[in-house]
C-alpha cells in the first residue's frame, strides 16, 4: 500500500460524492455502571456531534492493483493497515468486490482526546462506500457493521444526539435543550494523550447512576455542573494536574458547563455566546484550542 504524504488534491470548499467531513463528538455525562465478565464496562452517556471535522476522500483507482493511502494534518500513530478507515474498507471487501481505492485523509481531530475522531472517520467511510457502490445498507445495518470496528462507531452513522448504553453501542435518540443547541463549544486538548487502558485502570463503577442522564437534561443549565458527571475525571485529574487546570480556566472564561469528554484528555466548555479564545491559547500554547458548535 502506498503512503505518500501529500495534501488533499481537491479544494475542501466543494463537496463531491467521494469527499466527506467526519466530525468529532462530545460526551455529556459519562457514568461507568459495572464491569462485565469479559472485561468490558457497561456505561451510560450522551453523545453530541460537534462541528470539528476531518476531511476524507475516497476515489476508485482505474488500473491500480492496490489501495493508495495519503494522510496529512495531524500525524497518526501506527501502521496504515490498523487505521479505522482501511479496516472498514477491508471489512466491506469481505462481502462485496470493491476496486482498489485512493484514500486521502486530512486529520484535524486530535486523537487520544476522547473526541472519537478515528471512529468518525470509519463510519463516514462506510457511508461513502454505501453510496458510491450502491450497497443499499440501511443505517441500522451500517451501525451493526461499525460495532465491529469500535464501540462508539455506530453513533457516527446516525450522527445526532444519542443516549448511549451497553458498552456505547446501544443508541437511543434524545432531545437536547434549545439553549444547548445554540451554545458555543470551546475545546482544549493538551499535548497529553490518555490511553483507554490508563483511563479504566482505576475507574470506580457507579451502578446507582443507571438511567439518570435523560432526566438531568430537564434541569436548568446552571445546575448542570454539579449533575452531569464524567466518572473518569475522579481518577485522571489527580494524575494529570493540567486537566483540572484547563477545566477551571474554562469556568473562569464564563462556561456554564465544562467537563472532560470520553476518557480524555480533551476538556470542553459550553458558553451562551462565542468568546475570544486567544487568551486561552496564550495560557495553553502547546494545546489544541478550538471553538465551534454542536452539529
Amino acid at each position: 500500500m502506498g503512503n505518500p504524504h501529500t495534501p488533499l488534491r481537491y479544494s475542501l470548499l466543494y463537496l463531491s460524492e467521494m469527499i466527506t467531513f467526519p466530525n468529532a463528538k462530545l460526551n455529556l455525562g459519562l457514568r461507568i455502571l459495572r464491569k462485565r465478565a469479559d472485561g468490558y464496562h457497561l456505561l451510560e452517556t450522551i453523545f453530541l456531534p460537534i462541528t470539528l471535522t476531518d476531511a476524507l476522500e475516497i476515489v476508485p483507482q482505474k488500473g491500480a492493483l492496490e489501495d493508495t493511502w495519503r494522510q496529512s494534518g495531524i500525524t497518526i500513530d501506527g501502521a496504515v493497515e490498523s487505521n479505522t478507515v482501511i479496516r472498514t474498507i477491508q471489512m466491506i471487501r469481505e462481502e462485496v468486490a470493491i476496486p482498489p481505492l485512493e484514500v486521502e485523509l486530512l486529520k484535524k481531530i486530535p486523537f487520544g482526546a476522547g473526541l472519537g475522531g478515528g471512529s468518525a472517520d470509519a463510519a463516514f467511510a462506510l457511508k461513502m462506500l454505501n453510496q458510491r457502490f450502491s450497497l443499499n445498507l440501511s443505517e441500522e445495518e451500517m451501525a451493526r457493521k461499525m460495532a465491529r470496528i469500535g464501540a462508539d462507531c455506530p453513533f457516527f452513522i446516525y450522527n445526532k444526539p444519542m443516549l448511549a448504553t451497553g458498552i456505547g453501542e446501544v443508541l437511543t435518540p434524545i432531545e437536547i435543550p434549545h439553549e444547548l443547541q445554540q451554545a458555543s463549544v470551546v475545546l482544549i486538548k493538551p499535548s497529553l494523550s490518555i490511553s483507554t487502558k490508563e483511563a479504566y485502570a482505576q475507574i470506580t463503577c457507579h451502578p446507582e447512576a443507571k438511567g439518570s442522564l435523560p432526566s438531568l437534561l430537564q434541569k436548568s443549565l446552571d445546575q448542570w455542573q454539579d449533575l452531569f458527571i464524567n466518572d473518569f475525571e475522579a481518577s485522571l485529574f489527580g494524575r494529570h494536574p493540567i486537566l483540572p487546570k484547563i477545566k477551571e480556566s474554562l469556568c473562569k472564561a464564563g462556561a456554564f458547563y465544562t467537563a472532560m469528554t470520553g476518557s480524555g484528555s480533551a476538556i470542553y466548555g459550553f458558553f451562551h455566546t462565542p468568546i475570544a479564545i486567544d487568551p486561552l491559547q496564550s495560557i495553553y500554547p502547546d494545546s489544541f484550542v478550538w471553538q465551534g458548535n454542536i452539529a
